[in-house]
């Protein structure tokens, strides 16, 4: 069964993956972008890269619901399980675990982490998901960083960065972490939500194909990437 990553729109993914259900840093009832509902989506794991409420504002509604295991840092799982979820995986930076659908590192990401209730939601995170049809990076919120070239020595398959500046790396510096990655494939993510964050993705994949060796993939929030 080949993996399936559907983007939700912002920094929310829903994938498919050997038949287990993943999402990724859930923010879709309160989303202007977002192609599905809380209450529409399943999983059985949620990874969630930090606190901030456009990543994590629905997750612990979906994990009561599903009983989904959420996967994130020491401090996050800490708040989530005040929330009442009971199935919680923590991790830190530089650590990785197997879970039934791959094995997931926990990268480090250039960003702050404060939770919806204003406490500490530790260190902000990517991750790389090492699975049985490709290796995965999701940068999540973060700027660039010269690391980046470490992790794409795993050989990526697909690599997901952010492109809206303001809040996290902007188009130049995305392009630049195309270059230190090395990706077979590469998404932009993080533009359009608001105003503030306002990107032209065609006009960075055009970029992309003209001044690397990755691929660019533009997505519609809805659409999906097969590995």
């Amino acid at each position: 069964m080949a993996t399936e990553l559907n983007w939700l729109g912002h920094g929310s993914w829903s994938m498919n993956i050997d038949g287990r259900r993943v999402l990724l840093d859930p923010f879709l009832d309160d989303s202007p972008v977002a192609s599905a509902k809380a209450e529409d989506v399943e999983a059985e794991f949620i990874l969630l890269s930090h606190g901030h409420f456009d990543h994590a504002g629905d997750a612990a509604a979906i994990a009561r619901r599903t009983e989904a295991m959420v996967i994130a840092n020491f401090e996050i799982c800490d708040w989530i399980g005040g929330q009442g979820v009971k199935n919680i995986h923590p991790m830190n930076l530089g650590g990785g675990f197997a879970f039934p659908f791959g094995h997931v590192k926990m990268t480090i990401a250039h960003h702050t982490s404060t939770l919806p209730d204003g406490s500490s939601g530790g260190n902000p995170c990517g991750f790389v998901l090492s699975l049985e049809d490709g290796n995965v990076y999701f940068a999540c919120d973060t700027g660039l960083f010269l690391d980046m070239k470490l992790i794409g020595t795993v050989g990526l398959d697909l690599a997901v960065l952010p492109i809206g500046d303001n809040f996290t790396m902007g188009p130049d510096d995305a392009l630049e972490a195309v270059k230190l990655l090395q990706p077979k494939r590469v998404v932009p993510v993080h533009y359009n939500t608001w105003p503030l964050i306002e990107q032209d993705p065609a006009a960075w994949a055009v970029r992309v194909k003209t001044e690397t060796q990755a691929e660019p993939i533009v997505l519609q929030p809805g659409g999906k990437v097969v590995l």
